[in-house]
């Protein structure tokens, strides 16, 4: 029995192994590094890992280190490729700033949720349960 045949699930993902990777995580996050390390479930280990937030046209990278992804978190993963120029313009800024831009834009959401809640209320249809509970508390 040849390795590959132990890992059925991930045997493409062992090519994967020592490339750099964009990882996009089930709760939006996105994580780029260095693919070391993968097991049957899929679950990876990632080396010289950045977490990169994306706010507009402005992005900012916080250092993690060595991160272990569990496989079930992961929507989508790929190769980046150094040498292709992105064609979209991104600004890089400092870790306060982007934080503070995406409190901002989750703020912003929040209120537009609220008034989408508020308007489907006042026409009598029930928006998603769970966030008329939250909104009420």
């Amino acid at each position: 029995m040849s390795f590959l045949e132990c890992l059925p699930g991930t045997a493409s993902l062992i090519e994967e192994l020592d490339k750099k990777l964009l990882v996009l995580l089930r709760d939006g996050r996105t994580l780029i590094g260095t693919l070391r390390s993968i097991d049957q479930f899929a679950n990876l280990v990632l080396h010289k890992t950045i977490e990169r937030i994306h706010v507009g046209n402005k992005y900012g990278d916080i250092p993690r280190g060595v991160f272990v992804i569990r496989g079930e978190n992961v929507v989508l993963l790929g190769e980046i490729d150094s040498e292709k120029d992105p064609k979209v313009e991104l600004k890089e800024v400092s870790i306060d700033e982007i934080l503070e831009a995406q409190r901002e834009e989750q703020v912003k959401k929040q209120e537009e949720e609220k008034k989408r809640n508020k308007a489907l209320l006042e026409r009598g249809l029930q928006p998603h349960a769970e966030k008329v509970v939250e909104e009420f508390q």
